[in-house]
């Protein structure tokens, strides 16, 4: 498929192939569910405890006689239903993380990529054209390339960036939750879905065509052969 190449002014400046089993597949949304699902779990700490009755301290004599007294039998204050007792059935520490084969990983980032390329929502630029890094610049540029507007919700954006375009980072980074920037090896399917739009710059869409299209593995190994 092709992807049409704006500069960072918002001239058109032609188009750039792209291959269609990273942005033309039919998106398999069980797959990119369960891989967000696992990615989300992965980040959960896991942390929580409560103390059940055998950890709370106190409660070691019995509140009362079994018999006699006309009230329900209780064998410690430390139980369930007392106040300051014990939790039934709490969380406990754990681990939340999910193992999700690599194959799924990648089938869901062509997915959700392939969903925005459907709807319009990935862009090229060939160069910044950000010489210093000021966060002005970097509005300015979001504004030309019709990604930020006075009187409508901001999108969000996700900005695929090179190590190398050092300014253009240090542009953009100050912009907010509206603006997420990521390496193309960061590239993951629940990025790419809780954003808007994927900006991609010509040399950082030529990395993520190299590193996620199997077409281009396959071209890379008979090139090798």
């Amino acid at each position: 498929m092709k992807l049409d190449v704006t500069t960072a002014a918002g001239a058109s400046a032609g188009t750039v192939d792209a291959p269609d089993d990273l942005f033309g597949i039919e998106p398999n949304i069980p797959v990119m569910h369960q891989v967000v699902t696992a990615q989300l779990a992965h980040r959960r700490a896991g942390t929580h405890s409560t103390k059940t009755r055998a950890e709370v301290a106190g409660g070691g004599a019995k509140p009362w006689r079994q018999k006699g007294t006309g009230r329900a039998r209780q064998g410690s204050i430390r139980a369930p239903q007392w106040r300051g007792g014990g939790v039934a059935h709490g969380p406990k520490p754990r681990d939340y993380t999910q193992r999700t084969p690599k194959k799924m990983v990648r089938l869901a980032l062509r997915s959700a990529l392939s969903d925005r390329a459907a709807e319009g929502q990935v862009k090229v630029v060939d160069d910044w054209a950000i010489t210093e890094p000021k966060t002005k610049q970097g509005i300015t540029v979001l504004e030309q390339l019709g990604l930020r507007a006075k009187g409508v919700r901001v999108p969000r954006v996700l900005l695929v960036l090179d190590r190398e375009e050092d300014a253009a980072w240090k542009s953009f980074r100050n912009l907010g939750k509206y603006v997420q920037i990521v390496l193309p090896e960061e590239l993951n399917a629940y990025d790419v879905l809780v954003n808007d739009y994927i900006v991609f710059s010509k040399a950082t869409l030529d990395d993520a065509i190299a590193r996620y299209s199997a077409s281009a593995k396959t071209e890379n190994t008979d090139d090798a052969a």
